[in-house]
């Protein structure tokens, strides 16, 4: 295949891909721009919930009490979430009478005033503009096979970026050429081409990383990490149902647990019917937080081991959200949030603007 022939082919795979995938790319990437700042924008959407009084922080029945007084009959309290600064107690419970349905169980939240344990909001898990952009980001709010869908549509994106880069690459002169502005009579051609050459690395990698946290166990086989987390065994531990009546009370299981590990309280989870134990994560200082397996039958404090993420699987959801990542790198992520958007409405103006001068051409000739 000639140069010219594998370019032609090459143009018309980068050409689909970005005509079939506008309507859904530009979606994901706006929304994916909008969560690298999810908790910011998060406060100033639903202000409400963040609207807590001060910082110090009261024992945990006090909050498991206030949350009762709001939550209906049959809700059972899943988990608690102390903040790690200035925001509010949060806590999960399994919603009454929910039905069956693909995807995450339903959650209610009931946000808490932390010096005061007063509820500042009761909603559901899945409520709230930020949350729903999430949903929208991850699996195009198609419960069960959108996570699959928005997995091939970054295999998809991938594709691009590197038939992008070949299509930008100068056919002859320099590698400089390639960066001058007016490479077209168009300013949205000169935009796409451009815009195109820089967004291309970050976004092939924001592509290779959403796919692979759409289809963990296929790149987890690929690195030789297939004990990563995630897959059936989550997704039930997900779904088990909290004990209605524990054994052991809260404030025991918060002192058995400080006992063997003090730290200052982050979250509790309650023992459910697939697994009878407590589990209280304790922050200690400079280490790393320590889970801690309080059982619910005798009361027995256990430090679990140090759960290990998988380096690789880390470091790709790292890469992906920025979590963690700096300032820096997470303006990055949105830059390569914004750009494809961009990239995709200049495309779909070059693609209309050739078939218009085609058809042009075409009536020229009949004439």
């Amino acid at each position: 295949m000639t140069k010219l022939a594998m370019r032609r082919a090459w143009f018309q795979v980068h050409k689909w891909i970005g005509l079939i995938l506008a309507i859904l790319i530009i979606p994901l990437s706006l929304s994916g721009a909008a969560l690298v700042w999810y908790e910011p924008l998060d406060r100033v959407l639903d202000p409400a919930r963040y609207a807590v009084s001060g910082d110090m922080v009261l024992a945990p029945d006090a909050y498991v009490a206030a949350a009762r007084t709001v939550l209906a009959p049959g809700e059972r309290i899943a988990t608690l979430a102390v903040p790690d600064g200035h925001g509010p107690v949060v806590i999960a419970a399994t919603v009454a009478g929910a039905t069956p349905r693909l995807g995450p169980p339903q959650r209610m939240l009931v946000y808490l005033d932390p010096p005061t344990a007063r509820v500042l909001v009761k909603a559901p898990g899945n409520s709230g503009i930020m949350r729903t952009v999430h949903i929208l980001h991850g699996s195009l709010l198609v419960p069960g096979v959108g996570r699959t869908i928005v997995g091939w549509i970054g295999v998809a994106m991938a594709v691009s970026c590197f038939t992008g880069l070949w299509l930008w690459w100068p056919m002859s002169g320099r590698f400089a050429r390639g960066l001058r502005w007016r490479r077209h009579r168009n300013t949205d051609t000169n935009l796409h081409h451009l815009f195109g050459f820089w967004v291309a690395l970050p976004l092939f990698m924001l592509s290779l990383t959403g796919a692979w946290i759409a289809f963990p166990s296929f790149f987890a086989a690929l690195v030789g990490q297939s004990g990563q987390r995630g897959g059936p065994d989550r997704a039930m531990q997900a779904r088990a149902q909290p004990l209605a009546t524990p054994a052991q009370s809260l404030a025991t299981v918060v002192a058995h647990a400080s006992a063997v590990a003090p730290g200052d309280l982050r979250s509790i989870a309650w023992p459910t019917d697939r697994t009878p134990d407590w589990t209280v994560t304790l922050a200690r200082g400079g280490r790393s937080p320590a889970s801690v397996k309080v059982a619910d039958d005798t009361g027995t404090a256990v430090v679990a081991p140090a759960r290990r993420d998988g380096g690789v699987a880390q470091l790709v959801r790292r890469l992906h959200d920025g979590t963690g990542m700096g300032p820096v790198w997470q303006a990055i992520i949105f830059i390569g949030g914004i750009l494809p958007a961009i990239l995709a409405v200049t495309g779909i103006i070059m693609w209309w603007r050739a078939r218009r001068w085609r058809a042009a051409v075409a009536a020229r000739r009949a004439g």
